[in-house]
């Protein structure tokens, strides 16, 4: 395996196979291009020319960023490739705080995957004395 790491690639393509291969679906490409352009930072993996594994950074990068969708192809994941993604975000991030040391940082980990998160220290909201985190139902799922 030969990692290759590209920083802000915005390949719509690959974000949506990425994210069908977890498992998640994928977007109307227009509404994934819009998605990549908007983000603030990226990380894409490649194993030679193939992607292997992506993670992102939305927000407004002075009060809050997200992390989010990080994704390792099933047959790449337990390879330290969603570390590696989580450790160039934290770069970024660390960046940030420079700013700004009170930057909240936040995730929405996968049912599951909370685990692999507190590994960097996340704790859930109510850990942390803030109140549960919560998410707007669309139609589709009312």
């Amino acid at each position: 395996m030969k990692i290759n790491i590209k920083e802000n690639n915005k390949n719509v393509q690959e974000f949506n196979f990425l994210y069908d291969s977890v498992g998640w679906g994928s977007y109307d490409e227009g509404i994934s291009k819009i998605a990549l352009d908007n983000t603030f930072y990226s990380i894409s993996v490649y194993d030679d020319d193939k992607i292997i594994g992506y993670g992102r950074l939305i927000g407004d990068t002075i009060c809050f960023v997200y992390i989010q969708d990080i994704m390792v192809r099933k047959e790449y994941q337990s390879q330290k490739i969603g570390t590696l993604i989580m450790n160039k975000l934290l770069e970024k991030i660390k960046e940030l705080q420079k700013i700004n040391p009170d930057l909240r940082v936040y995730s929405g980990a996968s049912k599951g995957k909370e685990k692999f998160y507190e590994k960097f220290g996340f704790v859930t909201r109510i850990d942390a004395g803030l109140g549960a985190g919560m998410i707007l139902k669309t139609n589709e799922e009312n």
